[in-house]
């Protein structure tokens, strides 16, 4: 059959309609899709600066929350525990790993568990004053955003903000950081390390247990209900005089099953940690600040360059808790080595002897040994720097 010239451009009218009406939807799904992408992309940098108390984690949670692109918090967890003081550190793991999710995404509703009904401020927060973001625009007008801000400053000047500002602030930087010493497995993590909605980075700091014990001695007052906590229901079990021990223990035992877990995740996934060692910190400031400042994508400015240098060069010997002010680095890292028993420091060893052997912490045998400060008791390289050298 031979079609007439006007059913031939009929035909013609009606496929070229299909072609423009397929390429509309295409294009339609095409820009859905990308738009979508664009929705679940993070906009920020997520960072989990992971640790055990009596760790220098409030001097690092400063390193990252005085740089001026950071809004960090500090211990933001403790909120949760301190509502739950009759439970155990596992039982905790999901309510805290979906709070500092919450955090990160920067919706602080999920505060209003853990807080008293009621209209509250921004110095509700646990250590509020530690957060230079919230002492800045857009949280207080105080100070500039650019400027190094003591704590002591921002309590005085800034705590009548109210908890709104908390959000708005949150949103207004490139990186968000938390500081949190309260989880005590990697298995907890893994949906926040897989969370499409998250950049996370995990930086892990690790310090000697024998030092770690001998700060915890000074400040086991503040510690008090975290070491329940840390020994379950049944803390009460546990000789008053063998508590410390069995708590360092547990904080142990977890640091070494953090680092194991991370070893066997996919490549991926471990090149968002960092290993950092408090005493490679301290020895050599400015350039373990400039590496982890790299490794999350922050520029290490000349002020910073120069309070790192200042802070760590005092005369204080971090006697306090959760205070962090300028002290003698070197010292306060050594200062086991002269104050405790060698009977205790032979103990420590017992209960850390494998987290110790991981993280590369030799041990001493006898007092002489403990108190000759020629002799050399970190290993040169880093477990990572190990592994990969091996691998």
């Amino acid at each position: 059959m031979i079609l007439s010239t006007k059913m031939r451009l009929l035909l013609l009218l009606v496929f070229q309609a299909g072609i423009l009406a397929l390429f509309l939807h295409m294009y339609s799904q095409s820009e859905g899709s990308l738009s979508r992408k664009d929705e679940d992309e993070p906009k920020h940098i997520h960072v989990l600066v992971l640790s055990s108390w009596r760790s220098g984690s409030s001097f690092v949670g400063q390193l990252f929350g005085q740089h001026p692109d950071v809004f960090y918090l500090m211990e933001p967890a403790w909120h949760v525990w301190m509502t739950f003081t009759q439970s155990s550190a596992w039982r905790l793991d999901m309510a805290v790993r979906d709070l500092i999710r919450s955090i990160f995404l920067c919706d602080m509703s999920v505060f209003d568990a853990y807080m008293q009904p009621g209209p509250r401020r921004q110095s509700s927060l646990f250590q509020w004053d530690d957060s230079r973001a919230l002492c800045s625009p857009p949280a207080c007008n105080i100070f500039s955003r650019d400027e190094i801000i003591p704590p002591s400053h921002c309590r005085l000047l800034c705590n009548q903000q109210p908890f709104e500002v908390v959000e708005k602030a949150c949103r207004s930087y490139s990186h968000v950081v938390l500081k949190e010493v309260r989880f005590l497995n990697l298995q907890s993590l893994y949906p926040l390390l897989t969370d499409p909605s998250l950049n996370l980075t995990i930086v892990h700091l690790v310090r000697d247990p024998r030092a770690v014990f001998r700060s915890r001695e000074h400040t086991g007052g503040d510690l008090m209900i975290d070491s329940r906590i840390v020994l379950g229901e049944n803390w009460h079990n546990h000789k008053k005089e063998d508590q410390p021990y069995d708590v360092l223990q547990v904080i142990c035992q977890s640091q070494l099953e953090i680092y194991k877990a991370i070893r066997s995740l996919p490549k991926a996934l471990q090149q968002r940690y960092l290993l950092v060692r408090y005493e490679d910190l301290v020895r050599a400031p400015l350039a373990q600040t400039s590496r982890m400042y790299a490794y999350v994508g922050l520029k290490f400015l000349p002020r910073l360059q120069t309070w790192v240098h200042n802070i760590t060069r005092g005369k204080g010997m971090g006697e306090h808790a959760f205070h962090t002010d300028a002290r003698d680095a070197i010292n306060v890292s050594q200062a086991w080595r002269w104050s405790l028993p060698f009977e205790k420091v032979s103990r420590v060893q017992k209960v850390c002897g494998d987290t110790m052997n991981l993280l590369g912490y030799r041990h001493v045998s006898s007092e002489q040994e403990q108190r000759d400060l020629s002799l050399e008791l970190l290993s040169t390289r880093t477990p990572s720097e190990q592994n990969d050298q091996e691998g």
